[in-house]
């Protein structure tokens, strides 16, 4: 993989002046953007750079993390709390982000977004309101294990750490396991349109635009 060295500030600058001339690929009149990146790699942090650039180009954005939409407790411990192949499968709803987000952007769709469902912390619902994203606005995704469901992303951005960086970073070790098969089942390296290499996240490297 050829990378160079970018800053954070280029890249979004980048990404953002891409997007703007960018058609959804479904006809609908919303950008789908996916940041997928393991929790180690911060992929809300990268998001929210994004999301600034395109409000200053004019661009209606609504960020959501895929940590609101984790299942019940019940559910992502049911065989323990250290178990990877749950964690890699059951831990996220992807019922529920094919429902309270993508549908509502769908072409002829009403716009209205849930941007999260349920408070892992809590164990409850967080109730909140649905945002409404406006003809023209860019959803932006960010989480791990992102590509493989068949999300219907216009561009995929993929956070990339080296399987040392991503064992020091990591908070819960016992899910690394969860990430290496990823990477056999999915490969989100090849899968993903943008890949940035962020060992350093001081010194980001990245493939370019596709």
């Amino acid at each position: 993989m050829n990378v160079e060295p970018i800053t954070w500030e280029r890249l979004v600058a980048n990404l953002a002046a891409h997007l703007d001339g960018r058609t959804p690929a479904d006809g609908g009149p919303w950008l789908k953007v996916a940041v997928d990146g393991a929790p180690a790699a911060r992929p809300g942090e990268p998001a929210a750079l994004l999301a600034e650039a395109l409000r200053l180009r004019g661009r209606a954005v609504l960020a959501v993390g895929t940590e609101g939409f984790m299942r019940p407790a019940s559910l992502r411990y049911e065989y323990g709390k250290e178990d990877p192949d749950t964690y890699y499968s059951g831990w996220y709803d992807t019922g529920a982000l094919w429902r309270e987000v993508f549908a509502p952007l769908e072409p002829g769709g009403s716009g209205r977004v849930l941007p999260d469902l349920w408070d892992p912390v809590t164990d409850r619902a967080t109730r909140s309101p649905y945002r409404t994203l406006a003809p023209g606005g860019v959803l932006l995704l960010h989480g791990p294990f992102l590509l493989g469901h068949w999300f219907p992303f216009d561009l995929t951005l993929h956070l990339r750490l080296s399987a040392g960086a991503l064992a020091r970073r990591t908070e819960l070790p016992w899910t690394l396991p969860a990430f290496e098969r990823y990477e056999d089942e999915v490969a989100p390296a090849r899968a993903a349109d943008v890949v940035v290499r962020c060992d350093d996240p001081r010194h980001p490297a990245w493939t370019g635009l596709p």
